[in-house]
């Protein structure tokens, strides 16, 4: 069984952070919080490069539009392509069943033209 990863609120990494830039060692608060030090450290490295922008939450950042707007054609333009796949299969098939019912399998146009190999 895997380990599931501990989430964090956004105010308890800043309270976090407040306590060690008050003058508290790295060390004791780690063990105080049952966190790493080298998370701790992240942090407030994170807190100290954009304080405005440390911890923004769960998820990736917002993508500009385009980007999903590209994404969205992409995703729009292999549906399509699925399904003309998965419709070339069924026809496929039932020329199979077909084949199969009636006792007489087709022979590919390309087996029919070849002639047979002399024997060595």
């Amino acid at each position: 069984m895997g380990l599931s990863q501990r989430q964090y609120t956004r105010e308890f990494k800043l309270a976090a952070v407040r306590r060690l830039e008050s003058g508290v060692s790295l060390g004791a608060l780690a063990r105080e919080l049952e966190v790493n030090p080298s998370l701790l450290h992240r942090w407030r490295s994170e807190y100290r490069e954009a304080p405005e922008k440390a911890f923004p939450g769960k998820g990736s950042p917002d993508l500009p539009q385009s980007v999903v707007a590209d994404l969205e054609r992409k995703i729009g333009q292999q549906v399509v392509e699925i399904d003309f796949l998965k419709a070339c299969l069924q026809r496929i098939e039932r020329q199979r069943m077909l084949q199969a019912s009636t006792g007489n399998p087709r022979s590919t146009a390309r087996s029919m033209k070849r002639p047979a190999k002399p024997a060595r």
